[in-house]
């Protein structure tokens, strides 16, 4: 199943949504940057919670995409 950018990026907020993470920003790059469309900026509020975001949003986008993150930080 074919998933254009928005919809893989609107994914990824949402499994980070599910597991409590604030601030979540979606900010459109692709007219600035020829590496990607979509950055997606949340926060955690501890490292557990963080690591637990991260493996949220790669189980969504495996599951609901076959896909894996290309970055993360």
């Amino acid at each position: 199943m074919f998933m254009d950018s928005e919809k893989l990026a609107e994914l990824a907020a949402e499994a980070c949504d599910d597991r409590k993470a604030k601030n979540i920003e979606l900010i459109k790059i692709e007219k600035v940057s020829s590496l990607a469309d979509w950055i997606l900026i949340a926060e955690g509020l501890s490292d557990v919670n963080v690591r637990a975001i991260v493996k949220a949003v790669e189980d969504k986008l495996q599951l609901k995409a076959n896909r894996s993150p290309l970055r993360k930080e």
